[in-house]
């Protein structure tokens, strides 16, 4: 063993330590790896620089720019709407888990989880079902589908171009699909027949309400086309809900039976209930905002032509101008740029239309304003900001062309027209030029923490290849079961991956165990392919721990759940996966 190994293996030791210890941030320990490589002169200055110019690393820049063009044009939040329809715990799960891996198998996993909790929360919390039933099932889903596709994580574009920085031959877009679609049915059968018995009902957390407190009075209008034509108004809130129809006018006047009346195109509904319950009630019936001193730059549906909107609850502060006057007197939208959705009054029933209501201290309006507004209004001693967040709204231009960019850029590379980085920078381009994504905004899609961690430790997989470290780890952690044959070295390769990925960054592990599987290979004299996948899949399918997966991580305190939740659930899916790799791996990807 010379100097160079020695210094090779203090390097990856420091590094794992790191890792597992989280004295500092993942990218801060990729970075402190690649400078002390360069410093000891283990690699040279173009070596260990090569991370940045990787096909891995650039691919996965791009792949965070595709994703947020679907992410903000509304497109992932479309069908999280689509989803809360359903109303059966057990087919919400099923459809979700569904949607959720057919979606992460091209859009970054992280992306998706974070899109879908609220919307999960939310409709579940609807439904009267406890939202911890269906938040870990969302992130194992997540991780079940980024396995299908080469694009579905950044672990598999990290081990893609290890390998053909080894001199190995590098996989196709859907070369991991066949695989990687029974590990899915699996782990959604899975989950299904455990969910009742291992998943805990935690109730509702505080997050479901999403900071709006109280029942609110809306007016609502019945455009052309909705579906609430028709149907008699006491029948439009669900039996489950809390909503109350107090109201309906027709050209200008109350109707004396609003509730067993069939609704007509032009009416107006006065509602009372929880503010997410109106809000489902409008976009099930398509119903729209009553223009009520109407903002001429929003439609009727309250969407806004140009800057996104906030959603806001401001209260009339005592010894406000505003007390004693009404909207439409006042002129609200015009004067302050929000329109008012909702009104809250405790402790008595308004049954007037909202711009006729004399406001009263204390009352409490929704609003639909822009930023510039908003800070307008906590600067008015007349009002008090409560709380505040952001509209998601369906853009269908942006939405389509995004999509259509999406498919664009698999489509070019499954067919091998390009490889996946040309497609995927065309489409980044795509984006800008189309006007789907600003400049600014493309940049900001990107998370840097992963682009400069998986160029920090894809020099470390180099200097383990050149210091002959890899082949030393290999003789010494796998020699013992080489002699049972290469089945025996997949299911070693797999749980030690496993086993990593639980305790330290999964492509911090990856980026240890590649090196160590294809010096195995080399070893036994057997194609290096099926150990490589081996990699791919454990790294990216981390059950048994909430920090293990950044997924897992995110729906830990949204779900409420204790530590010892994931384990009891994940540690039999991991024990799953392991020999469902070691029986199928081989079949796909023979040695």
């Amino acid at each position: 063993m010379g100097l160079e190994l020695w210094l090779t293996l203090a390097v990856l030791a420091g590094t794992v330590y790191l890792f597992v210890t989280e004295k500092l941030r993942v990218d801060v320990v990729a970075l402190l790896s690649l400078a002390s490589l360069l410093v000891l002169g283990v690699l040279s200055p173009r070596e260990a620089l090569s991370g940045f110019s990787s096909q891995a690393t650039i691919t996965v820049a791009a792949m965070f720019v595709l994703s947020a063009g679907l992410q903000q044009s509304g497109a992932l939040h479309g069908l999280g709407e689509l989803l809360a329809r359903v109303r059966w715990g057990w087919l919400f799960a099923l459809v979700m888990m569904a949607l959720v891996a057919a979606t992460s198998a091209f859009i970054n996993n992280t992306a998706v989880v974070a899109v879908m909790l609220p919307i999960v929360i939310a409709a579940t919390a609807a439904s009267k079902l406890a939202p911890s039933r269906f938040l870990i099932p969302l992130s194992f889903a997540s991780q079940f589908g980024g396995v299908c596709t080469l694009v579905g994580t950044s672990t598999n574009l990290l081990v893609d171009s290890m390998a053909r920085q080894a001199g190995r031959e590098g996989f196709e877009l859907f070369e991991f699909a066949p695989l990687g679609i029974i590990f899915v049915g699996v782990g959604m059968v899975y989950l299904m027949t455990v969910r009742r018995f291992l998943l805990p009902d935690l109730g509702l957390p505080e997050i479901a309400t999403e900071g709006v407190g109280g029942r609110y009075l809306a007016e609502l209008a019945v455009p052309e086309g909705s579906s609430a034509i028709g149907r008699e108004g006491g029948k439009l809130p669900p039996e489950d809900s809390d909503l109350y129809l107090l109201e309906v006018f027709r050209k200008g006047s109350p109707l004396p039976d609003p509730r067993s009346t069939p609704l007509e195109a032009g009416d107006r509904l006065l509602l009372r209930g929880e503010w997410t319950q109106l809000e489902a009630l409008r976009k099930q019936y398509k119903l729209a905002y009553d223009p009520v001193a109407k903002d001429p730059a929003m439609s009727d549906d309250g969407a806004h032509k140009g800057k996104e909107r906030l959603h806001a609850e401001v209260m009339v502060a005592p010894g406000s101008y505003l007390i004693g006057h009404t909207l439409s007197g006042l002129r609200f939208a015009h004067s302050y740029g929000a329109r008012v959705l909702g009104l809250q009054r405790r402790r008595s029933t308004v049954r007037q239309a909202i711009d006729r209501v004399p406001l009263a201290v204390g009352d409490v309006m929704m609003v639909d304003v822009d930023e510039a507004a908003i800070d307008a209004m906590r600067d008015n001693p007349a009002l008090v900001v409560l709380g505040e967040r952001p509209q998601h709204r369906l853009d269908r231009r942006r939405a389509l062309v995004s999509a259509a960019v999406m498919a664009a850029v698999i489509v070019v590379a499954g067919l091998g027209w390009l490889p996946i980085v040309a497609s995927a920078l065309l489409g980044c381009v795509a984006l800008v030029v189309l006007r789907c994504l600003e400049p600014d905004e493309a940049y900001q899609a990107i998370d840097w923490r992963v682009v400069i961690l998986l160029a920090g430790v894809l020099p470390l997989g180099i200097a383990l290849d050149r210091s002959g470290g890899a082949d030393w780890l290999a003789h010494n952690a796998i020699g013992t079961v080489a002699q049972f044959g290469p089945y025996a070295t997949l299911a070693v390769i797999y749980l030690m991956t496993a086993v990593l990925t639980e305790v330290m960054s999964n492509n911090g592990a990856a980026v240890l165990v590649v090196p160590i599987a294809i010096s195995a290979a080399d070893v036994q004299g057997i194609d290096a392919k099926p150990l490589l996948v081996a990699v791919a899949f454990a790294a990216s399918t981390s059950f048994a721990t909430p920090v293990g997966y950044q997924t897992n991580t995110m729906v830990y305190a949204a779900g409420g759940y204790r530590f010892a939740d994931f384990p009891k659930i994940g540690v039999p899916l991991n024990i799953i996966f392991w020999i469902m790799a070691i029986a199928l791996i081989p079949r796909y990807f023979p040695f």
